[in-house]
C-alpha cells in the first residue's frame, strides 16, 4: 500500500483530496490540526507519533524530524542499497506528500505583530520535509499548493501514477515556494533590526497580481508582482471599479503620478502621460484643482491618466467624461461621479485608500540592467534640512516661494533633463527627458505660450532637478517674464547664472539637493 503524508496549515480543499486519494489506495500518515480534520471527517489517520515511534515535543516545534520519516521520503528506489537500508530499519517508503507552510506571511502582516509571535510562525519540518521530497520528485510526489490537487488527482485516477513533467513541475514550485518563504523571513529580520545598509547577497520575494497582455511593446511578455507587504497608497492595494485590467505602461504610467501626488496635502490633481507629469494643480476643491490641471496641457492630458487625492465628484467627472482619459485614481468617487464616468466602458477607475501614505523608510528603489541590478533608497526627500540659501541680491516674495516650491514639488518627477515652471498653485510649463537643460527650458516656456498664454508666464518661478550649467537657462526665464527660480546649484559655473539673475532682477535660491530621475 503506498503511503502519503498530509500536514497543512491551509486545509483548503484537503479533506476531498484525501478521501480520494483513500479510495485509490493510500494510507495516510498526518499530524495535529490536520490529522484532526481528517479524523473527524472519517478518514482513517496513522498519527505520526506512530510513524516515528517518539513523541510530538516542545509544543509541536518537534514531530516530523525522525528518520523514519526522512528515510522514507528521500530513499531511491531504483536504488537497491537504499531500498535494501530501508528494509533493514523498518521503514516504510512514503510515496505522497502534501505539505503547507505555517502561516508566517499572514502572522507579519496582521497590526502591532510581536517578534516572538512571527518567530512562532516560522515553519522548520515543513521546509524540510517539502524540499526532501522535491528533491526525490522522481519517486515522491509532492504538492504544496492545493490548486494542484486536481491536476494530481487527474493523473492518478486515468493513469494510476503521476508523470514525469508533472512531477518535475510540482517539485519546482516547493522549491520556489521555499525560496519565497525563507526570503520573507530575512527580509523581516533585516528590517526588525533596523539595518540600514545593503545586504550582501539581495534575495527579495514579491506576488503574482496579474499576467499582462504585453509589455511595453506587444511582443514583450509581462506580469505585475506585488511586495509581499502592507503597502497602504500604493497601486498594488488599490480596487478597479470600472474597465477593463490595466497594461504595463498603464502600471508604470499611473505609478509616477501617484508619487508626485503623495508631495501634496492640499486638494491636487497630478495628469500624467507616459510617467512625465504634463498637469498639475492644487486648489480649495477638487473640480478646481482638475480644472487647473487639464488647462496647463488640454493636449497631453488626453489619453493619459488622471489621479486625484480627494473624492472626485459630479462636477469633476462631468469634465472628466468631455475627453478620453485612461486611468482616473482617487481615494473614492461619489456615486453621481461613478455613474457618469461609468459611461465610457473602458475608462479605467480605481480606487485607493490611503492614497497619501508615502513608501516606508528603508524601501528600495530597483533598476534592473543587464546583467545586473541597481539598488537604491527611494527618493522620500523633498529639500534637505538646511536652510534654503538665496543666492542672488533679490530674495523670493512670499508668492513667489509658493510658487518656486509647488514647482520644485514637480521638476522632481520629470524625467531628467527636467524644468517645471508655475504659478498659483498650478503647473504652466513642463520639460522632462530633455539631453540638455535649456532644450527642457525652452520646451517647459513653449508649452506654457501654447497653451496658456505668454502673459501667465509673467511673475512665474521656474524649477530646475540640477544645476544651471551655463546662464542661458536664466537667460531664457528672463525674456519669459518668470521672475524666481530654484536649483540645486553646485555648478563651477553657479556664479555666471547668478549674475545674469541679479543683472534681470530674478530671484534664485539654491536647494543644495537635487532630484534626477532617470
Amino acid at each position: 500500500m503506498k503511503r502519503a503524508l498530509i500536514s497543512v496549515s491551509d486545509k483548503t480543499g484537503v479533506v476531498e483530496f484525501a478521501e480520494k486519494i483513500t479510495e485509490l489506495g493510500y494510507e495516510i500518515i498526518s499530524t495535529g490540526g490536520t490529522a484532526k480534520a481528517l479524523e473527524y471527517a472519517g478518514i482513517k489517520v496513522i498519527n505520526i507519533s506512530d510513524v516515528t515511534g517518539f513523541p510530538e515535543c516542545l509544543d509541536g516545534r518537534v514531530k516530523t524530524l525522525h528518520p523514519n520519516i526522512h528515510a522514507g521520503l528521500l530513499a531511491i528506489r531504483s536504488r537497491k542499497e537504499h531500498m535494501k537500508q530501508l528494509k533493514e530499519l523498518d521503514i516504510k517508503p512514503i510515496d505522497l506528500v502534501v505539505v503547507n507552510l505555517y502561516p508566517f506571511k499572514e502572522t507579519i502582516l496582521k497590526d502591532k505583530v510581536e517578534l516572538e509571535e512571527a518567530v512562532e510562525n516560522i515553519d522548520i519540518g515543513g521546509p524540510t520535509m517539502l524540499r526532501a521530497a522535491a528533491k526525490n520528485y522522481q519517486d515522491v510526489i509532492v504538492i504544496v499548493d492545493p490548486n494542484d490537487y486536481e491536476k494530481v488527482l487527474e493523473e492518478l485516477e486515468k493513469n494510476g501514477d503521476v508523470s514525469e513533467e508533472t512531477r518535475f513541475y510540482l517539485s519546482y514550485k516547493v522549491f520556489e515556494h521555499t525560496a519565497s518563504y525563507d526570503a520573507l523571513i530575512a527580509n523581516y529580520f533585516r528590517k526588525k533590526r533596523g539595518d540600514k545598509n545593503f545586504p550582501n547577497t539581495l534575495t527579495l520575494t514579491f506576488e503574482k497580481v496579474q499576467d499582462m497582455r504585453y509589455g511595453e511593446n506587444p511582443h514583450q511578455k509581462a506580469a505585475f508582482y506585488k511586495e509581499i507587504d502592507k503597502n497602504p497608497g500604493c497601486l498594488s492595494s488599490a480596487v478597479q471599479l470600472n474597465g477593463k485590467e490595466l497594461s504595463f505602461n498603464n502600471i508604470n504610467d499611473t505609478n509616477g503620478a501617484l508619487e508626485l501626488l503623495k508631495e501634496f496635502d492640499e486638494p491636487t490633481v497630478v495628469a500624467c502621460k507616459h510617467a512625465n507629469p504634463c498637469g498639475v494643480a492644487s486648489a480649495d476643491t477638487i473640480y478646481d484643482a482638475y480644472m487647473k490641471a487639464y488647462n496647463a496641457d488640454p493636449v497631453s492630458i488626453f489619453g493619459g491618466i488622471v489621479v486625484a487625492n480627494r473624492e472626485i465628484d459630479k462636477e469633476t467627472a462631468i469634465e472628466m467624461n468631455k475627453i478620453f482619459i485612461e486611468i482616473v485614481v482617487a481615494p473614492s468617487y461619489s456615486q453621481e461621479a461613478l455613474d457618469i464616468l461609468r459611461q465610457k466602458k473602458n475608462i479605467r477607475l480605481l480606487q485607493l485608500d490611503n492614497i497619501n501614505a508615502k513608501q516606508p523608510e528603508g524601501a528600495y528603489d530597483l533598476k534592473k540592467v543587464a546583467g545586473g541590478l541597481l539598488i537604491q533608497d527611494v527618493d522620500n526627500l523633498l529639500l534637505p534640512d538646511e536652510e534654503l540659501k538665496v543666492v542672488t541680491k533679490r530674495a523670493p516674495s512670499k508668492e513667489e516661494m509658493e510658487d518656486l516650491l509647488f514647482a520644485w514639488r514637480v521638476v522632481k518627477y520629470a524625467k531628467s533633463n527636467g524644468i517645471a515652471i508655475a504659478k498659483n498653485k498650478q503647473s504652466l510649463g513642463i520639460g522632462p527627458g530633455q539631453v540638455n537643460r535649456i532644450w527642457a527650458c525652452k520646451q517647459a516656456i513653449d508649452h506654457c505660450k501654447e497653451h496658456l498664454g505668454e502673459e501667465i508666464l509673467k511673475g512665474a518661478a521656474m524649477a530646475s532637478d540640477a544645476f544651471f550649467p551655463f546662464p542661458d537657462c536664466v537667460e531664457e526665464a528672463a525674456k519669459a517674464g518668470i521672475t524666481a527660480i530654484i536649483q540645486p546649484g553646485g555648478s563651477i559655473r553657479d556664479e555666471e547664472s547668478i549674475e545674469a539673475c541679479d543683472k534681470y532682477g530674478i530671484a534664485m535660491i539654491f536647494t543644495n539637493m537635487r532630484h534626477f530621475k532617470h
